[in-house]
């Protein structure tokens, strides 16, 4: 698989560790992973918005390692915030997880299934 970050000079910069766009030639496989909520496998459910995405993105990576990949495979994810006052410590976790990873990126604030849910993130990755 090749993929190619592009972030065109004519558009806005990507602020907070995403691309614009993600180009993958040649993929041999694709995941879609449904909206990972931050409940543990136990049923446990963390009160802190810290700690619910730390454990909404080892979700994401158990579905990967599920299917043979890991974070360097993803290419989209989508993040559903409960309210925008999470949105910079959102940005900080993101970063601690995904690193140098930049995977094209939409952040929306909305009603959450579960009012205790404080976030869920889906994604796309590829291999």
């Amino acid at each position: 698989m090749e993929r190619r970050k592009i972030n065109a000079a004519d558009a806005p910069v990507s602020v907070g560790g995403y691309s614009q766009a993600v180009e993958v030639r040649s993929p041999e496989r694709t995941l879609y992973i449904s909206g990972q909520i931050p409940v543990a496998a136990d049923g446990t459910l963390p009160e802190s918005f810290g700690d619910q995405a730390r454990l909404v993105w080892r979700n994401i990576e158990a579905q990967l390692r599920a299917a043979d990949m890991s974070l360097d495979n993803l290419v989209k994810v989508n993040v559903f915030l409960a309210d925008r006052a999470y949105a910079l410590e959102n940005r900080a976790v993101r970063a601690e997880i995904l690193q140098d990873r930049a995977p094209a990126m939409s952040v929306i604030i909305t009603e959450i299934f579960d009012s205790a849910w404080l976030l869920e993130i889906e994604a796309i990755a590829v291999a």
